[in-house]
């Protein structure tokens, strides 16, 4: 028996890295100067152009989403979903994008999938001017089962030491501004899931007209990235910055999210009456019978980032995210006194 017959296809694992080689080198910036298929990625960071600079890392996966990819088989929009979930991550903390990897495990591989989820991986690293610099593609029998795989990120931003945004001056009387999702974006997949295809008996294919599209094209609309429209408030294109905290209202919603990046003593107050969720989240309240509570607590209820900014910034804010492109932000409340939690009102 030889590796081939035990499950792992090494030749086509070099057509991967064939396919793919072209995609990756599109997103190199001029900070690569290794090529893909080496053992490290390289990126030589130009030190002449920043002062104090503060490296800003994370890791994500885009969760059961995974699983409607599969169902539709569709899989060009995962790849956008792990970027921008990671460049929404470290954004909050006032860092850009420098470089990503990816890391896709699965039982057999299918070339012409993993070359679609890599082109969704590209495009966003393109559309976010982040490089696509390395990653690990594992073939692993028995682990997955027939057309499945696994897939998570990791990227690494940066931003100037005294432009980094934490939190610790946000104060009572400030003001809260949330930016619109495209949709379920990555989070409350299991959930959406069970109303959908366990209890409704619904198929990819099934139109909804509350909702005004298809179950899978809704539930694979791509999580949205906020760096373009947030980076004019964060370079001082705007004068200096007004942001004082941010929030990526991810696995949590903006119930686990929003307490993150409040300092002792203060909470915040969210008028839940200030915007209208998106149908999507009202068709899965009413056919799943969801409580509120879980719902603000599953989902992002249509509010993808928020931003914390003093009274005197919001409308300076929000006048410059329309500039940007951004039409939909919202002042959807403000900060309080209190124990670090969320009061809807």
């Amino acid at each position: 028996m030889d590796y081939k017959q035990s499950g792992v296809d090494i030749d086509a694992g070099h057509e991967v890295v064939r396919r793919i080689k072209g995609l990756a080198r599109g997103t190199f910036t001029p900070g690569v100067l290794s090529e893909i298929g080496a053992f490290g990625g390289l990126f030589a960071l130009d030190a002449a152009r920043y002062r104090s600079p503060v490296l800003v890392s994370s890791a994500d996966g885009v969760g059961t989403k995974l699983r409607v990819a599969f169902m539709a088989g569709r899989h060009d929009t995962i790849g956008v979903d792990l970027v921008n979930h990671c460049v929404n991550d470290i954004l909050v903390q006032g860092a850009e994008p420098l470089f990503f990897l990816d890391y896709l495990a699965t039982g057999r591989l299918a070339p012409d999938v993993v070359v679609q989820v890599v082109e969704g991986l590209a495009a966003a690293c393109r559309d976010n001017g982040c490089a696509l610099v390395g990653g690990e593609t594992a073939e692993m029998p028995g682990f997955y089962g027939a057309g499945e795989y696994d897939l998570a990120g990791f990227i690494v931003g940066l931003v100037e030491r005294d432009r980094l945004i934490d939190g610790r001056a946000i104060a009572a009387g400030d003001r809260l501004i949330g930016l619109p999702s495209s949709g379920l974006h990555t989070n409350g997949y299991s959930l959406a899931r069970r109303i959908l295809f366990d209890q409704l008996d619904l198929r990819v294919g099934t139109y909804l007209a509350e909702v005004g599209s298809f179950v899978g094209e809704e539930l694979l609309r791509p999580h949205r990235t906020y760096l373009r429209v947030v980076r004019p408030l964060l370079d001082g294109g705007a004068g200096p910055c007004p942001i004082k905290g941010m929030a990526h209202i991810t696995g949590g919603g903006i119930t686990d999210n929003l307490p993150r990046v409040l300092p002792e003593g203060t909470a915040a107050r969210v008028n839940r009456s200030a915007w209208k969720p998106l149908p999507i989240f009202a068709y899965l309240q009413d056919r799943g019978e969801v409580p509120d509570d879980d719902m603000f607590r599953t989902f992002n209820m249509g509010i993808g980032l928020i931003l914390v900014v003093g009274a005197g910034e919001a409308e300076r804010v929000l006048a410059c995210l329309a500039d940007s492109g951004e039409r939909g932000a919202i002042a959807i409340g403000e900060i309080v006194p209190g124990d670090r939690s969320v009061q809807y009102v």
